[in-house]
Formats: structure tokens, sequence, C-alpha cells
């Protein structure tokens, strides 16, 4: 289907959670490509080629994002019928670089951890910007139809009611805000430094995993930006220094995605209550994969945390507060549903 006679094929180990079967296909003298497997039933053909199309957009208008190949049919996506399931099919150009975990988190030699961040800024701006003016032939679905209090009611286990509470009045506060084409429309949804590469190089970020790709606020993909940045002062003792860090860090990484796309003040300063709705989306998504794999439903520590952070109205993620502990980070006790 896609040409790959001659290339070396291997399985990329899946995480926790994972929703895909990936392959690595490296040749001699041609790019190294990237093919994903789609087999679960939770998506349709729809939702895959509004993936795909979005990220050939992407690609054409300049954003620095893994190119979809087509087939040798000329498809973004291809179909395998086996044992009455359908397999979903794409490929991938394989993003130049490695992911930070691959250099244990180690930036540019000689090269200011700053640059980073600005970087980090400066590509969302411009797929944020890009997405401005895309019109989707096969449209991806939006944050409401996934997040409502229908599917929270049927998700979120009876024993959890004030956990269930909170995310509905979360819920109906996003509701109210402005949906218009400057702060709303297609997003990444996952935005993090585990789905891109860096050319260690140049500094260049390359995004790829649109997976959870739908419409929503602008404002989210950059409230995920803030809970990693976390990652880089997690251990430091001082809320106040924790403070002082994050701000500057979110400081840059804004002024790179200002160098691409404007951002209105007023959504600026909803970052608290976007952070909230990361807390959801990682709630929501740690009890599907349980639903999934069918699990009983378990808070451990770090679930318990996110919980306890919703429950109390704790805002950004309990980082400057006194539930946060720099020697376990992010846990909290674990709690019995």
């Amino acid at each position: 289907m896609f040409g790959l006679d001659g290339y070396e094929i291997q399985l990329i180990p899946a995480h926790d959670g994972g929703r895909n079967v990936v392959y690595t296909c490296e040749k001699e003298g041609s790019n190294s490509k990237i093919l994903r497997i789609a087999f679960l039933p939770d998506r349709s053909r729809e939702d895959f080629l509004g993936e795909v199309e979005y990220i050939r957009y992407l690609f054409e208008h300049g954003g620095s994002v893994s190119n979809v190949i087509s087939s040798r049919k000329g498809n973004l996506l291809e179909e395998i019928n086996y044992n009455n399931n359908t397999l979903f099919i794409c490929l991938f150009e394989k993003a130049k670089g490695k992911m930070l975990v691959e250099s244990n988190y180690r930036y540019r030699e000689g090269v200011p951890i700053t640059e980073y961040y600005y970087n980090c800024g400066k590509v969302l701006g411009k797929m944020h910007q890009i997405s401005k003016g895309y019109m989707p032939v096969r449209r991806r679905y939006s944050f409401f139809d996934k997040y409502n209090a229908e599917y929270i009611d049927k998700l979120i286990p009876g024993s959890l009611s004030l956990l269930k509470e909170k995310l509905v009045e979360l819920l109906k506060t996003l509701e109210g805000l402005d949906r218009n084409q400057e702060n709303f429309g297609m997003i990444h949804f996952d935005y993090n430094d585990g789905n891109y590469s860096i050319d260690f190089d140049t500094g260049q970020i390359t995004v790829y995993d649109f997976d959870n790709s739908c419409f929503g606020w602008y404002m989210f993909d950059l409230a995920s930006l803030w809970t990693h940045g976390v990652g880089w002062i997690q251990f430091e003792p001082d809320a106040g220094k924790r403070k002082k860090f994050m701000d500057d860090y979110f400081e840059t990484v804004l002024a790179g995605y200002r160098s691409e796309t404007k951002i209105e003040n007023s959504m600026l300063d909803k970052l608290p209550l976007f952070i909230k709705v990361t807390l959801m989306e990682n709630i929501v998504d740690a009890f599907e994969v349980m639903q999934n794999t069918g699990e009983e439903p378990d808070c451990d520590e770090e679930l318990s945390y996110l919980i306890k952070c919703l429950e109390d109205d704790i805002p950004y993620k309990g980082f400057f507060h006194e539930i946060y502990s720099c020697k376990e980070t992010f846990e909290y006790e674990k709690r019995d549903i």
C-alpha cells in the first residue's frame, strides 16, 4: 500500500493507555517513516480523515509537523478488514531529531534552555495561526462533543460525587466562554515533549501525534505547556522560587507564541481555569483507560492528587500550595472508590 518494500520495520514499544500500534520504517538512502495502525473501535473513518487532513493542511501552510504520506493509491488513510475488525493505517514522515527524554532532558550544548521554551511557544503559535484559517472537509469533533455532563456522569464512579459536581461546574463555566475565530479552533490537545522531536543541531521542533486533536480553545494548548513546564522546577522546595520560575518560563513561552499569532489578554487571564481543564482531561483519560482495559476503577496517588485539586478548588495544579511535596511530586494519599 505504501511502497515499504526493503524497509526495516520495527515496533515502537507502546505506552500505558496507547491506542495504536506504531512502527519505525528505516531504509538506507531514504527518509525514515512512521507507520501507525489503529485497531480500537472508538474512532471512525471520518475521525481519522479529519485528523490526517488537518495535519496535511498544517504542513502545507508552514506548520512544523510530521507530514502524512499518501498511499500508492493517493489516499491519506487506508483500511484493512481482518477478522471482522477494521484497521486504519497511516504513514508519516519521521520527525527529525529526538525527544527530550532521549537526551535525559539535556538541551543543546552551549545554548540556553530559554531557547527551547521560546520555540515551544513559537511552534504552537504558528499551528494556532494556521488553524484560524482552517475550513475542514471532514470536521473533527468539538470539545463539548466529548466533555459534557452526561459523559462525565457515565464515566466517573458514583462514589466520587463531589468530583462529578466540580467537573459539571467547570463545564458550565466553559460553556459561557466566547468561541470566536481568534480563540477557538482546531488544537493539538496533547501538546507536550512526548509528542514532538527536537533537531539538536538547530533547535527546531517537529510536532506529531494529533490523535486527540479537536476543536477547542487555543488557551487549552497553552495551559498544557504551562503544566508540562513544572517538570523543570518540580524538586525545588521553595514555593516562591517555583512561582518565580513558572512566571519567567511562561513569559518566554508567550513571547515565542506571540511572534506567530495574537492572543487576547482576557484569554490569558483564564490560565488558571484552563489548567483546571487540563486536570479534567487527565482524570477523564485515566478513567477511560481503566474502562478500555477492563480494570476495576482505582485511584492511585497521582490520580488522587488531581482529584483533590479539583474538589478543593486548588489552583495551578497545586504547585504553589501546601498540598504539593517536592519529594513526592503530584501525589496524594490513595483513595478507595
